[in-house]
């Protein structure tokens, strides 16, 4: 029903502003501070800009990209008043999540999402360094999923950590959702056969694998991965489909560096943005879809089950903005 969407759509937009109001703060804040009582934009007011942008974790390079354009449009007149620099800094903004294709043209190998062949599962891949949600993410992912009348199967190949599988095992508990694990230091390739095999005979139509939380630095964890993911291609074609990254936004430009490493060796097609209710520097959303010319898929804003959220473009920088 039409009304129940909205009613629901204008509840999400509300939590996704409750949760960027720090980087709201650290960003429009302090650029209409910057604008005050000032007449033209001159030097000054781009360096406050600057300063501003850098702040909230835009990263050197987007920053440059952004005044480049807004410089451009104040030298041909199109920009002229301070006050005007709120609007026109949204807009950049907004372009620049809605088509980070700049990026991507620039790294044209990049890898896509996939989609699985008709009764084959889609297998989704969740990849990161410890401390960032993952396995927390990964409930979340599948309840998201489930709300949309999946059938999802949790896939526990973190056997390096034996809490991982305990906590994702809890929260397949409280879903009511199947779990394929074995004892801890298995064969994590065996573990996504297994789990594969399960899907295909329950008619599973998704699959959410855990993944050891694998820090760039360790090739013999890289190298696990990489096998499984052989694993995976060969039991469902194609597969896995999805490489989703988890990245904790409190970390910031760091988070960048672990996305760039993380798609150079595990294939990372999309990100999740985990505690983005807990940073001021939402920035590096911006930072992420332009630099690496991936997809933000979904945002974590909060603890519950529920919290999060496909990731929109408009509606994010909206929330800031408006």
């Amino acid at each position: 029903m039409p009304e129940i969407e909205e009613k629901k759509k204008s509840g999400f937009f509300e939590r996704l502003k409750q949760a960027v109001s720090s980087t709201k703060a650290q960003l429009v804040d302090r650029l209409e501070e910057a604008v005050e009582g000032k007449t033209e934009i001159d030097r000054a007011v781009l360096d406050d800009l600057e300063a501003t942008l850098l702040a909230a974790d835009l990263g050197v390079k987007t920053t440059q990209e952004v005044l480049s354009r807004l410089r451009e449009q104040v030298s041909r007149r199109r920009l002229q008043e301070p006050h005007q620099l709120r609007a026109a800094l949204e807009a950049e903004i907004l372009e620049l999540l809605e088509s980070p294709a700049g990026a991507r043209s620039a790294q044209p190998s990049l890898p896509t999402p996939q989609k699985p062949a008709p009764g084959q599962p889609e297998v989704i891949f969740v990849v990161g360094v410890n401390g960032v949600g993952k396995t927390t993410t990964i409930a979340k992912l599948a309840h998201f999923y489930r709300q949309q009348g999946r059938r999802p199967l949790l896939c526990a190949a973190d056997t390096f950590r034996a809490a991982a599988n305990e906590q994702l095992e809890i929260w397949a508990g409280r879903l009511g959702i199947e779990i394929i694990k074995q004892k801890p230091g298995a064969d994590p390739s065996a573990v996504v056969f297994d789990s594969l095999a399960a899907a295909k005979k329950r008619r599973d139509d998704l699959v959410i694998v855990d993944t050891a939380g694998r820090l760039h630095t360790k090739d013999n964890l890289m190298a696990e991965l990489h096998k499984m993911c052989r694993i995976a291609g060969r039991e469902v074609a194609g597969a896995p489909h999805q490489v989703l990254l988890i990245i904790d936004a409190t970390t910031g430009q760091n988070g960048l560096q672990q996305a760039r490493q993380f798609t150079e060796s595990a294939g990372t097609t999309g990100i999740v943005l985990t505690k983005l209710d807990g940073t001021a520097k939402g920035g590096v959303v911006v930072a992420i879809a332009r630099e690496l010319g991936l997809p933000i898929q979904f945002v974590g804003i909060g603890e519950k089950i529920e919290d999060l959220l496909p990731f929109n473009p408009r509606e994010y920088v909206e929330s800031i903005f408006e």
